[in-house]
């Protein structure tokens, strides 16, 4: 249980981290700005749209009789909603991340000079970086959808479906969240994604002690723009800490490596 509170603790770190360097915390705003211009407009259409979708999805309800037709369409109405909302924590990190991929680069660089020892560099181009990026997480996001697939079938048994379903929710949502935004840190130490996600399973407790709260945050749009700076912060001080930097990876020709495609790219320029 003490790594949940570690875990947390990186969290608030990275926040520190951003606060004592205003420049830098300006700088990964502006990512997460325009993210959530597009993000807010699809909650919106889906806030609108989401009980026609019901109505059309469920025929078979259109001669039940009060209330059972309003229950089980307001209920599943709430589900489609809750199950957008799931997906848009989700991809919100992996598409902030890629949209801001030289911000974050930077940002992380910078943490990493700031605390000392070498900081690691891929060598890759800007494009492979980009590609890299959006590789892993069309895999992270397949994860997730597979995961919100059978939650959202738990959803429907009763109790367990109102409680215990939405904790492993945000657990999940937290859990992979952080791997997002870790990989930031851990792509440019040559670790491909089956590795990074190795390396995390085996800190679980302590890595959903920081993705868990920031998942919680990030219910909320504006809060998740303000915190996304502090979060690659966090990331990048919870990554160096779980990757010993004596052992880290040589970033040179090899599987695994920059070179090979799979470590992602260098950053492209700073602030």
């Amino acid at each position: 249980m003490s790594d949940l509170g570690a875990g947390f603790g990186y969290l608030m770190k990275g926040q520190r981290w951003v606060a004592q360097h205003g420049r830098w915390f300006g700088f990964g705003l502006l990512p997460g700005l325009v993210t959530l211009v597009v993000y807010a407009g699809a909650l919106i259409g889906l806030g609108y749209g989401a009980d026609d979708f019901v109505g059309w999805a469920t025929p078979f309800a259109d001669d039940w009789s009060s209330p059972w037709q309003g229950i089980l369409r307001t209920g599943l109405t709430a589900l489609v909603f809750v199950f957008g909302l799931f997906l848009a924590v989700i991809t919100f990190t992996a598409v902030t991340l890629l949209v801001g991929q030289p911000f974050y680069e930077s940002l992380s660089e910078e943490v990493d000079r700031s605390e000392g020892g070498d900081v690691p560099e891929s060598g890759l181009p800007l494009w492979r970086e980009l590609w890299i990026s959006a590789r892993d997480s069309v895999r992270i996001l397949l994860r997730v959808a597979l995961y919100g697939i059978i939650l959202f079938a738990c959803g429907f048994i009763p109790v367990i479906g109102q409680t215990v379903v939405p904790a492993i929710g945000f657990c999940v949502s937290g859990y992979f969240l952080a791997e997002e935004l870790t990989a930031v840190a851990l792509q440019r130490r040559g670790m491909i994604l089956k590795d990074r996600l190795v390396l995390l399973r085996g800190r679980r407790m302590l890595v959903l002690g920081f993705g868990v709260p920031l998942t919680l945050a990030f219910l909320v749009p504006v809060v998740a723009v303000f915190l996304m700076p502090g979060a690659v912060a966090g990331a990048t001080l919870l990554a160096r800490d779980l990757v010993d930097p004596d052992t880290t990876p040589d970033p040179g020709p090899g599987p695994g490596t920059a070179d090979s495609g799979d470590a992602p790219a260098p950053r492209a320029w700073s602030a």
